[in-house]
């Protein structure tokens, strides 16, 4: 039986073993100062038992932490696979290996015509079908890491500066070099224009995949069954839309399964020092 609904009742029987003791027992055995504690004590209980279907995630860890194992989920637990093309989870006696699939897609459906869409829905219910297992097909927006991108345009700041200088102490009167300077300061300018605007903002990625899963005895025999799926998949997805899928690996297929890395921490980190700016 669901644990939500155990803690439910009993909080209600709770409640009414306190209400019925403080209505039922003479006052010679309870006197009323005491009964009035059992009525608070049985409006508490309820209050829990009504609070129970919100705030089960505290409640149920609190009433079993007494005991020496308590199952925070009962999903079973996952690891990426040795290839780093596939997140291997074990059941009982097998494996099941999960490899998933980028879709580029290079147009938004806002921007086409309506015989476009027609098209484009058309070639979607084709994908649907190209294949006879099981295809999860999912849209994800991210945060995009810009660190390695900013550093390489602080990168070119620096080379523009550097430049600058150097024609500085080239250029004399005799021999100015107006012009090199004028141009290597605009340079400048432009990459300390791209550095603000770029670390400003945040910068979203939208990212479409499918996924296919195989099962085996082994670990090696799902991871197989698998990449021989994605394989089909890729064929299809190829021939039907005229793009070019791959099989995402390594820390992008770590984005697809953990929410924690939708966004990057340095992104976070500048979202909340902005909101305590703000603030």
């Amino acid at each position: 039986m669901d644990a939500k609904f155990l803690v439910f009742i009993g909080f209600l029987a709770i409640a009414a073993i306190f209400i019925i003791i403080a209505g039922a027992a003479p006052a010679q055995i309870i006197p009323y100062p005491l009964k009035i504690i059992f009525v608070i004590f049985s409006m508490l209980a309820d209050i829990l038992a009504f609070s129970s279907r919100y705030y089960s995630y505290l409640l149920i860890p609190i009433l079993q932490q007494r005991k020496k194992d308590i199952v925070l989920s009962n999903e079973y637990p996952y690891r990426l696979s040795g290839t780093e093309d596939s997140i291997i989870t074990k059941r009982e006696d097998y494996y099941v290996a999960t490899i998933y699939v980028t879709i580029p897609l290079y147009k938004s459906a806002t921007e086409m015509k309506p015989e476009e869409k027609l098209d484009f829905g058309n070639q979607v219910s084709r994908l649907i079908s190209i294949n006879k297992d099981p295809i999860r097909y999912t849209t994800q927006l991210d945060v995009m890491n810009k660190d390695v991108y900013i550093q390489s345009v602080r990168d070119a700041i620096n080379q523009s500066e550097n430049e600058v200088i150097e024609l500085t102490e080239k250029s004399t009167e005799k021999a100015p070099l107006k012009k090199e300077l004028d141009r290597a300061k605009g340079k400048t300018e432009m990459w300390r224009n791209i550095e603000e605007h770029v670390s400003d903002k945040l910068s979203f990625e939208l990212v479409s995949y499918a996924s296919v899963s195989a099962e085996g005895n082994k670990e090696f025999e799902a991871i197989s069954f698998a990449q021989q799926k994605a394989r089909d998949l890729i064929s299809g997805i190829s021939s039907t839309l005229g793009v070019t899928p791959s099989i995402v690996t390594g820390n992008e297929l770590i984005k697809l399964v953990e929410p924690e890395q939708l966004m990057p921490v340095s992104e976070s980190k500048q979202m909340l020092n902005k909101g305590g700016i703000d603030g």
